[in-house]
């Protein structure tokens, strides 16, 4: 199964290669800019694994760990910084922390770390593990998999992370804005269009006929909602 690994970086240059990085390895690679998207991302989506540098813009990396712990989220998370005091090393295993690195590192140790941390992941709460069924749909939240009528469907990390999302505000109408700021992190109205994609996409995998879909309903001027 592949691992999700929320990477929140505000430095791009470093948060593409690290991206890349991980991505060679086989992981599914999210992004987060700043600590209030890092702290949305990881309170609303599932990953196995989150690497979060201390030094963001919004809010520190400190306080987004510190926050995620006290919103129950047990995810691993791996700390990056440029800081090198025992000080700071320990405040970040105080407030929730799994392991700590310091730059400049080699691509080889972060690799490392990255594959400890997820070989001792800690096991989740059976709320965490939950399995939703909706109709002939069962989601799987903790193993990410999603069968149809027995049935695997394959889906990608995002449309994953969006059909968690309905599932879990199951009836609730949702907009196109507030889909796409806790799913995507955007909140430019341009972007909207993205979230229709990513629901075409769903209803192809998911809907016995697309074209009037039973599960994943439009409601006319509000946005979508999941079938109850």
């Amino acid at each position: 199964m592949t691992a999700n690994i929320l990477l929140v970086e505000d430095e791009e240059a470093l948060r593409m290669t690290l991206g890349d990085r991980l991505s060679s390895e086989g992981y599914a690679v999210d992004y987060a800019f700043d600590g209030e998207e890092g702290l949305r991302k990881a309170t609303h989506l599932p990953f196995d694994l989150i690497i979060l540098d201390v030094m963001l813009p919004r809010k520190s990396g400190f306080d987004v760990c510190r926050d995620v712990r006290q919103a129950g989220v047990i995810t691993p998370i791996l700390m990056l910084t440029a800081r090198g005091q025992t000080v700071d090393k320990v405040l970040g295993l105080k407030l929730g922390a799994d392991d700590y690195l310091t730059k400049p590192f080699e691509m080889i140790e972060l690799t490392a770390r990255v594959e400890a941390l997820l070989r001792r992941a800690p096991v989740k709460t059976p709320d965490q593990q939950k399995v939703y069924h909706v109709g002939s749909l069962e989601i799987d939240v903790r193993g990410t998999t999603v069968s149809r009528d027995g049935k695997p469907v394959r889906l990608s990390a995002r449309e994953f992370q969006l059909l968690r999302y309905l599932v879990e505000r199951q009836g609730a109408t949702l907009s196109r804005d507030q889909i796409l700021k806790d799913v995507w992190g955007y909140n430019e109205d341009t972007f909207t269009r993205t979230v229709d994609v990513h629901v075409a996409s769903l209803r192809q995998k998911l809907e016995k006929d697309p074209k009037q879909p039973e599960l994943i309903l439009t409601v006319q001027g509000l946005g979508y909602k999941l079938a109850s």
